[in-house]
């Protein structure tokens, strides 16, 4: 996998001050896709070793709030195979630390309703997810008042509570 950008202070995407791994590779093609450089999966620098520990470094200090994960589509199953294994590492090292992912997938009984987005990785991932923003993006209901997504149809969700009701619990922010 190789990722497009790392931001190690954001605080646009999720709640509180995030460390945001951009990856590459995205096959949605979503019309005026913020990010339409990192469609592209061989775009940018190789997700390696060295990588993982200067973003787990980066998501020591207490202002840290978590990890944000956005592409490029982070499930993209490819993605998923590279991106689990560092997930499991950062839940291991910072448990009160929360992961927040973007998608151009829609979340749906635990898994992703399109079926080539599904691979070995998807359900374990996303239970180690703690808020999920799916969903296309759609140029035609765009808005710009609202908080951490970039079109109405997206959801913001917040994944332990929808695995544990077993219906779509929304993330209120």
């Amino acid at each position: 996998m190789n990722y497009a950008e790392i931001k190690t202070a954001d605080i646009a995407n999720g709640e509180g001050v995030r460390v945001s791994l951009f990856v590459s590779g995205c096959t949605r093609g979503c019309k005026n896709c913020f990010n339409k450089i990192a469609w592209d999966f061989s775009y940018g620098k190789p997700f390696s070793e060295e990588t993982e520990e200067m973003l787990l470094q980066a998501l020591s200090p207490s202002y840290i709030s978590g990890l944000t994960l956005l592409g490029g589509d982070p499930f993209e199953p490819s993605n998923q195979r590279a991106l689990l294994p560092f997930i499991k590492k950062v839940k291991a090292r910072f448990p009160d630390k929360n992961i927040w992912c973007y998608t151009g997938y829609t979340f749906s009984d635990g898994g992703l309703e399109e079926p080539q987005a599904e691979c070995e990785a998807t359900r374990e991932m996303i239970s180690l997810i703690d808020v999920l923003v799916d969903g296309r993006f759609i140029e035609e209901l765009k808005d710009i008042r609202l908080n951490f997504r970039g079109s109405s149809n997206q959801r913001i969700i917040d994944v332990k509570s929808t695995l544990k009701a077993g219906n779509i619990v929304l993330y209120m922010t």
